[in-house]
């Protein structure tokens, strides 16, 4: 018999707990506190740069449409070679999430696919990103749909759980929390923690200014880097100006 539901506030959400351990779907009330539409534009690796070179996922999760995604996260965690929460969160999810499914390390059953990629755009879900297997790649990647996975492999998966919608997963060797912020591109995938999303996005205005800075002066003939110049420096490589 599945437990009662609960609620409990989490990273200032209000949060609706169903089903039993194994099984369990938490769903979260929206909230307007994290700025997901403000990390729009900047690229995963500026992102990571502002987290100080950290919540970035290893780089075997690579992009197999080449479109960018940002949104919020709704974690997925799957039984090896199960998709059945997926297929539940497809139904679930607002418009303009991103699924971030965890999947126990298989990489030889795809838990996405052309069929649920075509639900997906139906229901408005902005991405997906998984720390496993898809298949249909030629398909998924000709309906534009941001798409990021460990592997592509054309073996198929049950339907019949365990699985968990809304709790806590590693994927891509990141802490994944549901709400948090995911900035994908071509480079990889960076995860903003929701509680920190506007210290994060404080830092990443610095760094892109910074970044702005130094492409002017590359482009006003400063072709050295200063702080790598002030490094060598104090290495002994170079001498004082």
């Amino acid at each position: 018999m599945a437990h009662p539901s609960t609620s409990s506030p989490v990273y200032g959400m209000r949060m609706h707990t169903t089903g039993r351990v194994g099984f369990r779907v938490v769903t979260h009330a929206p909230s307007s506190s994290a700025p997901v539409s403000q990390f729009r534009g900047y690229s995963s690796a500026l992102v990571a740069d502002a987290m100080g070179r950290f919540g970035f996922m290893d780089g075997e999760i690579r992009s197999r449409s080449g479109v960018a995604v940002c949104g919020p996260v709704v974690t997925i965690a799957t039984r090896p070679g199960d998709n059945l929460m997926v297929h539940y969160a497809l139904e679930i999810a607002r418009p303009g999430d991103v699924l971030v499914v965890a999947t126990g390390g298989n990489s030889t059953h795809a838990v996405f696919g052309e069929i649920m990629c075509h639900t997906a755009l139906a229901r408005g879900i902005a991405g997906i990103v998984i720390d496993g297997a898809i298949r249909d790649a030629s398909a998924i990647a000709a309906l534009h749909f941001p798409v990021f996975s460990r592997s592509v492999c054309i073996g198929s998966c049950d339907k019949d759980g365990p699985g968990e919608i809304g709790v806590p997963i590693s994927c891509g060797g990141v802490a994944v929390q549901p709400g948090d912020i995911v900035v994908a591109d071509n480079d990889g995938i960076a995860v903003v923690p929701r509680g920190d999303a506007a210290h994060v996005l404080a830092a990443v205005y610095e760094v892109a200014d910074k970044e702005r800075a130094h492409l002017a002066a590359l482009r006003a003939g400063e072709l050295s880097v200063p702080a790598v110049a002030a490094r060598l420096r104090q290495c002994g490589i170079l001498g004082e100006a």
